[in-house]
């Protein structure tokens, strides 16, 4: 029940994220709080380490979109520029590929290399989301088809459901922040 739990919680918190609240960030600290136990007693330890970090950068957010929404009345959304794009990718294939090996090589984990790319692409979607930028919702998609598969194989099954609600949640929030970019776009050249 404490997978439920926490799964419930994470629907809430994208929901919020989705229609660009700041209300995600106090919902997300105690979801990340609870997966970290959920994962950590699976032994994806990636993913378990991965909660602390979303903690960390829940805090960063919710500092980022209440100032946003302070000086502009909402939460101003953002695009990468395509430079930023490769650079992210790149960063993101060469840290996978990294943290892979160590779970390989220094732990028991069940899929390190399978558990290690989904757990950067959501560090790297986290810190893009907390920094408002649309192109965060890429990347969560690209986690919620990785990860409903790999849950499924850990036998967590609410978790590999959450991850498929999740992938339409993604493409949700993908939809309302490209039309809050377009109205933003709009304003500045009126």
């Amino acid at each position: 029940m404490v997978e439920a739990l926490a799964a419930a919680l994470v629907i809430v918190n994208v929901a919020l994220v989705a229609r660009r609240s700041v209300w995600n960030y106090p919902v997300a600290l105690v979801a990340v709080a609870i997966y970290a136990w959920v994962f950590a007693t699976a032994r994806l330890y990636s993913d378990a380490l991965l909660q602390g970090v979303f903690f960390a950068a829940n805090l960063y957010g919710w500092r980022n979109w209440a100032h946003s929404r302070a000086t502009a009345g909402t939460v101003i959304v953002t695009r990468l520029a395509p430079v930023a794009r490769i650079g992210w990718l790149v960063a993101i294939v060469a840290a996978a590929w990294g943290w892979g090996l160590l779970m390989h090589r220094f732990t028991d984990a069940a899929y390190p290399w399978w558990d290690a790319a989904l757990a950067i692409a959501s560090v790297a979607a986290q810190w893009l989301q907390a920094r408002r930028v649309i192109e965060s919702w890429w990347l969560w998609i690209a986690v919620d088809v990785g990860s409903v598969p790999l849950y499924a194989a850990k036998a967590l099954w609410i978790t590999a459901a959450l991850y498929a609600v999740l992938l339409g949640l993604a493409i949700w929030g993908w939809i309302d922040w490209r039309r809050a970019a377009v109205r933003q776009e709009g304003k500045v050249r009126a």
